[in-house]
């Protein structure tokens, strides 16, 4: 999961708000204030991955390493982001969903799925869905679980698609802006990832929209603090 802090509140930002309103400041002020609680939670999200990533560098997560049922794990992340998702006239949809079990770090897998969903959310189309999929394959003899997730957004220029999961990196730093994306989500998914053998990887489809893969073997040796 991401971290949260107190270091601002949304919801003090809310009561100013309403209390400005409620004085007949004007429109000048409600629109600021607007503003200035979108920026509050947008700063609330950016410390929480900072907190995660700097988790996740230094090898101390200290997480219990277990079975994770990736069905039922994907079927919530798809389920909670898709119900802020239709607030923004967008979807999450699950496609395929092959009964699959892996183990690791649960709160380790469930922030990597779940940050790859929600960057997704942002950059699909308005009046489109994420599409995300759970299946299984063989790859030289090792059975690997396969998640992948889909937008329908306007894609990732290919000489850059690999330097997305690198933290803070921005294709356009204006639209991510807008859309709230600090640059620190794609980067958390894909250390956790590593953190798990596994391995993730963006392309862009053919018809249009970005796909990122994550890949998972079903066994592998006991998560270490040395494995960077």
């Amino acid at each position: 999961m991401i971290f949260r802090t107190n270091f601002v509140r949304p919801s003090r930002a809310r009561e100013w708000r309403w209390a400005w309103r409620d004085r007949k400041a004007g429109p000048e002020a409600g629109s600021a204030l607007d503003r200035i609680e979108r920026e509050g939670e947008r700063l609330n999200e950016m410390i929480g991955q900072l907190l995660t990533l700097t988790r996740l560098e230094s090898g101390t997560h200290g997480l219990e390493h277990t079975g994770i049922d990736l069905s039922r794990l994907l079927q919530d992340i798809a389920d909670d982001a898709d119900f802020e998702a239709r607030g923004r006239n967008r979807s999450v949809q699950v496609v395929r969903d092959e009964p699959t079990s892996i183990k690791g770090a649960p709160e380790m897998i469930h922030s990597a799925i779940e940050n790859v969903v929600r960057n997704a959310v942002r950059h699909t189309a308005e009046g489109s869905a994420v599409e995300v999929s759970l299946s299984s394959e063989s790859r030289n003899g090792d059975r690997m679980a396969l998640v992948s997730v889909r937008d329908h957004g306007q894609g990732v220029p290919e000489e850059v698609i690999k330097e997305i999961f690198r933290p803070f990196y921005r294709v356009e730093p204006d639209r991510d802006r807008k859309t709230g994306g600090a640059g620190l989500g794609l980067s958390i998914a894909a250390r956790a990832v590593r953190l798990h053998h596994g391995t993730i990887k963006a392309f862009n489809a053919n018809d249009g929209g970005l796909v990122v893969e994550i890949r998972l073997p079903s066994g592998y040796p006991q998560i270490t603090q040395k494995e960077k």
